[in-house]
C-alpha cells in the first residue's frame, strides 16, 4: 500500500456551490485580519472586565477562539482550497 498518496475526495463528497462561493471570497481577506479581530475581543474584554462589566467582558472575550478557528479555516482554504484542489 502507498503511504505518499494523496487525499482526493470521491465526487460524491464535493463542496457545493454555496460552500465554493464563499471559500473563494473569504480566500480574498488576508490571514491576519482574523489574527488582529481575536486580539482586539482580548483587548477590549479586558477594557470591559477593568469597567465593571463582567458579562459584556466574558461575551467579547469569547469571540476570540471563534476568530481563531475562522482564521485558521481561512488559511486551510487558501493551501488547499476547496474540495483539497489547489486554489
Amino acid at each position: 500500500m502507498n503511504n505518499t498518496a494523496e487525499f482526493r475526495p470521491k465526487a460524491e463528497h464535493s463542496e457545493g456551490s454555496v460552500a465554493r462561493t464563499i471559500e473563494q471570497q473569504t480566500a480574498k481577506a488576508p490571514s491576519d485580519w482574523f489574527l488582529w479581530a481575536a486580539f482586539g475581543s482580548i483587548g477590549a474584554s479586558l477594557i470591559l472586565k477593568l469597567a465593571g462589566e463582567d458579562k459584556s467582558a466574558n461575551f467579547v472575550g469569547q469571540w476570540a477562539p471563534t476568530l481563531l478557528i475562522l482564521g485558521t479555516y481561512n488559511k486551510l482554504v487558501k493551501l488547499h482550497g476547496s474540495d483539497g484542489a489547489a486554489v
